[in-house]
């Protein structure tokens, strides 16, 4: 059991690093020009333009997964102090939480790439997703893999028997 909540804390920890980096950085996309280079990311910048709609759902969810995976985290912190945790319920609700928290960014990198991807530059420009983009993406796989330990640290408890009641 203690591997595996170990693991899972590593991992959920990782992921909500990731989750806040990523949300935060501007290299999302990269444009390259002839004479210039511009990047953006979810938070545009002086520009009087209004947001498009995908930009706010995906501020919205990543928000939201960032969210799930502190509350992850948060169970997976208090399932190492017994006084603080119910018996065997820190790793489930963390399982829970994990997999809310890759659902809602697997939603918003989803709407993100489709957008992005169908949109169609000027032919001497070069488009292309940047590290940002992809460290949502490395995000989205540890928080699978939080809920992933955190389910087998739930499953290999030790269940109290009768004599407990």
């Amino acid at each position: 059991m203690e591997p595996y909540r170990s693991l899972a804390l590593l991992a959920g920890s990782l992921g909500l690093i990731s989750c806040l980096i990523a949300v935060s950085t501007d290299f999302w996309f990269v444009a390259l020009g002839p004479t210039l280079s511009a990047h953006s990311g979810l938070w545009p910048r002086g520009s009087q333009d209004p947001v498009a709609a995908y930009i706010h759902v995906t501020q919205s969810f990543c928000i939201l997964a960032a969210l799930w995976g502190l509350v992850s985290v948060g169970f997976l912190v208090l399932s190492y102090i017994p006084a603080l945790s119910a018996p065997g319920r820190g790793p489930l609700l963390s399982t829970i939480t994990a997999f809310a928290a890759a659902l809602s960014l697997i939603v918003a990198m989803v709407v993100y790439t489709s957008e992005r991807w169908d949109q169609h530059p000027h032919p001497q420009i070069q488009t292309f997703f940047s590290w940002s983009f992809y460290l949502g993406w490395v995000s989205t796989i540890l928080w699978l893999c939080t809920g992933s330990l955190s389910l087998a640290t739930h499953c290999r408890a030790p269940r109290p028997g009768y004599e407990a009641m």
